[in-house]
């Protein structure tokens, strides 16, 4: 019998790695929590922990290691806190495979040491691809690391395109819900609170997700992932809002035949696919019953209303650094929704201006990279501050 695959996770306490921690936790025979990574949240930490008895436990919030420590280091668990210790864990010889569930840029660095270390990685941090889609992908071509894409989405355009050619691939087609403002008017929209975006009509996501998937950025930032995740031309990729979320992709094909992943709109899924190395783990999820499939309906977005989805057209035609300036704004600018301190239209406008003020880089490398989100993140803020003189 072959012994469990260590996982780490990075992100444990979130809404994907809690889901991926279920699923371990009813496979014990296939796959082990290694590694265990939270930002803030220790006392969950902890508890998971406990429970899972990882060989490493890590907090970001370097502040909250004297809490984990004292709490883990009688059971045998080893801690750590800090970026850095963030990014040594997912290099330890023992892990296997690396479940990248956290959100925004603090997700780039350790996948980047994950793909150096050559473990194979369960992608559900959309941001290392948006950010770094060109650098990251070189790196891949160095390495036996191999990346399973946990977005919903994504693991659909994947599981579409298993056994196909892909010269006979016409186009990649993204579904979108259209959030919780997808039949609001604009001048509705306008005076949305962040408590009205954070309730989204089908997924249970984080608060930041939820926000990028009212913005529809979530959206734009999936066309871009999947640019350089497929390695497909940005004219072949192509967005659809679908309201039940059933479909989660589909994928056209050059005789006009389209292929559609379904399921209910559950994380466990696409989760399991993934651990499992795109070998498919009985039991991840609710089944999709066939009366859920009477009614299924698609629209075209409304940039007008969405105007974050034209960022993805921006992104990828100015290319270089600028995914990252976006992403950098974006995360400022949602954050200071979050907060009430800015209104929702509020977001577009300071993301297009950081992008009018920060440095274009053509071929970044890392270096610039960190260069790039410091800095766009600075102007972000600068301008939010200026708004709410």
């Amino acid at each position: 019998m072959n012994s469990p695959k260590n996982i780490a996770i990075l992100g444990s306490t979130g809404s994907i790695g809690t889901q991926t921690l279920d699923i371990i936790g009813g496979h014990p025979e296939m796959y082990r929590a290694t590694v265990l990574v939270a930002g803030r949240r220790v006392e969950e930490l902890i508890e998971q922990a406990r429970k899972f008895r990882p060989t490493l436990a890590v907090i970001a919030d370097e502040s909250a290691y004297g809490r984990l420590r004292d709490a883990l280091e009688p059971l045998g668990i080893r801690t750590a806190a800090g970026a850095e210790a963030v990014a040594d864990a997912v290099a330890l010889p023992e892990v296997d495979m690396v479940v990248t569930a956290t959100v925004g840029y603090s997700g780039l660095e350790p996948t980047i040491r994950a793909i150096r270390a050559g473990k194979d990685i369960a992608l559900a941090n959309k941001e290392t691809l948006v950010v770094a889609g060109d650098y990251v992908r070189r790196l891949l071509a160095e390495s036996p690391s191999r990346v399973y894409p946990v977005d919903s989405e994504h693991s659909a355009v994947y599981q579409c395109l298993e056994g196909e050619s892909r010269d006979k691939v016409r186009r990649l087609i993204i579904t979108a819900s259209g959030g919780p403002f997808r039949t609001w008017s604009r001048e509705h929209i306008a005076s949305a609170t962040a408590a009205d975006a954070l309730k989204h009509p089908n997924w249970d996501m984080g608060a930041k997700i939820t926000i990028d998937s009212a913005t529809m950025m979530n959206k734009a930032f999936e066309i871009i992932e999947a640019r350089w995740l497929f390695d497909m031309e940005p004219e072949r990729i192509s967005a659809i809002v679908h309201p039940q979320s059933i479909i989660h992709s589909m994928v056209e094909f050059t005789d006009g035949a389209i292929k559609a992943q379904m399921g209910v709109p559950d994380m466990r899924l696409p989760i399991a696919y993934a651990l499992g190395c795109a070998e498919r783990l009985a039991g991840a999820e609710r089944p999709l019953q066939p009366e859920q499939l009477a009614v299924l309906t698609f629209e075209q977005p409304d940039t007008d209303r969405f105007p974050c989805l034209t960022l993805a057209d921006e992104a990828i035609r100015r290319a270089g650094n600028t995914a990252c300036v976006i992403n950098a704004a974006n995360e400022i600018a949602v954050a200071a929704y979050l907060n009430d301190r800015i209104g929702f239209y509020d977001i577009y406008d300071t993301i297009t201006a950081t992008l009018a003020r920060a440095s274009f880089v053509a071929r970044p490398d890392y270096a610039d990279y960190v260069a790039s989100n410091a800095e766009a993140r600075a102007i972000a803020a600068e301008i939010i501050n200026q708004k709410r003189l």
